[in-house]
């Protein structure tokens, strides 16, 4: 019997999920990594990019209904973490299987997010800016004009997605969160720990050293964290001895 737990796992704005293949080796076995890719990135370049919340999440959940049948959590990564919401958002509307946690990092909450924070952001040098002050990125990317376009142009699509989401109150979700956070991030205290408003579970919240980007500098202590939460609230304790095999 296949006692695994699917973790579909969202990757950040500019972003394509292949940022999360090297945790398959670094995960215990029970957590099955499945890296979502967002359209016209990764194998995906040739499509279109969706540049609306709505939209993206209403395509992935039909993509991803599959993978959605079983046992499953949700990760996601900043921008990540928003669709994550948005999935378990509409799969609680659709009447769809629920995940059983979700595994948010580096995102405000939904009601505290700055309406703000992309105005401007609509043109290269603002987009490097942007990059450069995250952190994340690495140089050869800015070395070279041909990943270059392609990260500013992924970026630029998924800061739109980013402006479209509007919050609106929703039913509660009843299932725990597990929200990470960098403490050089300037989401700041507030915007993090207002997430556990959003559900009607347990929601934890764990810090680490570092800033937007804390799960690559941390990135053994991130992955044992997490490993630990998902085995404590996912099963039932049953994983606990296992999380960091």
């Amino acid at each position: 019997m296949d006692h695994s737990i699917a973790m579909l796992c969202l990757p950040c704005a500019g972003a394509s999920a292949a940022m999360y293949l090297r945790w398959r080796r670094m995960l215990p076995a029970w957590l099955r990594i499945v890296p979502v890719e967002l359209p016209g990135r990764g194998a995906r370049l040739a499509e279109n990019f969706v540049k609306d919340f709505d939209a993206l999440v209403a395509q992935l959940c039909a993509e991803q209904a599959q993978a959605m049948q079983g046992r499953y959590v949700i990760f996601g990564h900043s921008m990540g973490a928003l669709l994550a919401y948005g999935l378990a958002c509409q799969q609680m509307r659709s009447g769809g299987l629920l995940p059983q946690a979700l595994a948010l990092s580096a995102s405000a909450a939904p009601s505290m997010r700055d309406p703000g924070r992309f105005d401007g952001k609509d043109n290269d040098a603002a987009l490097i800016a942007d990059l450069r002050e995250q952190g994340g990125t690495p140089e050869a990317v800015f070395e070279s004009a041909e990943l270059l376009r392609l990260t500013l142009d992924t970026l630029g699509a998924d800061y739109k997605v980013c402006q479209s989401f509007r919050y609106a109150p929703e039913a509660l979700l009843p299932m725990p969160l597990h929200v990470f956070a960098g403490r050089a991030d300037r989401i700041g205290v507030q915007g993090m720990q207002a997430w556990a408003a959003a559900s009607s579970a347990a929601c934890t919240l764990d810090w680490f050293d570092g800033g937007h980007f804390f799960l690559r500098q941390q990135e053994v202590s991130f992955l044992d964290a997490l490993a630990r939460r998902l085995a404590q609230t996912v099963a039932g304790g049953s994983h606990v001895a296992a999380a960091i095999a």
